[in-house]
């Protein structure tokens, strides 16, 4: 849209959420999965109401859906968060299959972790798109690493080797 206080280039004029919403109703998806991390759990419930305003039907799951404690997974008391409490791991898959068995026309990712997003994107029966993606340093916009790359953030800039995958196969570290 060209603006008047900048009629040679175009400004945007809707966010994110907007785009989502415009997207699901052209696609004729009435039925929205969210699939959200637990430390976004406020974001997702001011998500949920925005989108049900707008007719949609909405089903969100977190990330600990599924409440299975880390020690199933092998992790001792000392490497959780907060030892000496309980601690639900992350679940992905579930996260995918619950919003499968609702059968979602389209499924949304808010700040999944690195690895969990792709899990869920993999398991996922319905399109997916991603409205954040999570990043605990720049309040969830991963992009700034980028715009500071040369200045604040420019030690993402150093010089670093990538591992052959294979020759740590190998000595058995992968």
């Amino acid at each position: 849209m060209r603006l008047p206080h900048a009629p040679h280039s175009t400004s945007p004029i809707k966010s994110r959420v907007e785009e989502v919403m415009e997207f699901a109703k052209r696609m004729g998806y009435r039925r929205l999965g969210i699939a959200y991390c637990a430390g976004v759990q406020f974001e997702a419930g001011l998500l949920v109401p925005i989108l049900e305003n707008r007719g949609f039907e909405v089903i969100s799951v977190s990330c600990k859906c599924g409440s299975v404690p880390k020690e199933e997974l092998g992790i001792e008391d000392w490497e959780k968060v907060s030892p000496g409490h309980f601690e639900a791991m992350c679940h992905p898959i579930a996260q995918a299959k619950i919003l499968n068995s609702y059968k979602t026309h389209l499924n949304v990712a808010v700040c999944l972790c690195v690895g969990h997003d792709s899990l869920f994107l993999k398991h996922s029966e319905a399109p997916c798109t991603v409205l954040a993606a999570k990043d605990r340093v720049y309040g969830h916009a991963p992009l700034m690493a980028l715009y500071q790359s040369k200045s604040y953030h420019r030690r993402v800039m150093a010089k670093e080797s990538i591992p052959d995958a294979a020759k740590e196969a190998e000595r058995g570290q992968l």
